[in-house]
């Protein structure tokens, strides 16, 4: 019996999806980072374990908040409760803020996450600080 090339593909391209349906396993985490970077348009949430592998994030701007509306305190509570809200899934507890930035979000994202009933065990500024690195642009002549 000859066996027609065809046949044999959709055989094979049947039996993939099989294996793809498999469904994920989340991990459980009690310890982790909040990284909270502030700048002055945006605020960014990123939520990660010890290792530095991201659990959830999320941005004013993906909160809902358009153009000049991203750059309030308000905006950066939101975008923090909703990265929170999400890296609850993982069983997380307890929370390290790592704050970089001078934007208005800096305070108010790490109110929103003890608020969700974090444990904040510390909070440090990251703020990257030049030792007189790069020369600052030319006086403006208006």
């Amino acid at each position: 019996m000859a066996t027609n090339p065809q046949t044999e593909k959709t055989e094979k391209t049947a039996a993939a999806p099989a294996a793809k349906a498999k469904k994920r396993v989340r991990k459980n985490v009690s310890e982790g980072v909040a990284h909270v970077h502030a700048s002055f348009n945006n605020t960014i949430v990123t939520i990660s374990d010890r290792q530095g592998n991201v659990l959830s994030w999320s941005t004013c701007g993906g909160a809902g908040f358009k153009g000049s509306r991203k750059s309030t305190p308000f905006a950066a509570q939101v975008a923090a409760d909703k990265a929170g809200r999400a890296a609850q899934e993982y069983g997380l507890r307890s929370l390290e803020v790592h704050v970089k930035g001078p934007g208005p979000g800096r305070e108010s994202a790490v109110r929103a996450l003890h608020a969700l009933g974090y444990e904040i065990a510390n909070i440090i500024d990251v703020t990257p600080i030049p030792h007189n690195g790069c020369r600052p642009a030319k006086r403006r002549r208006v």
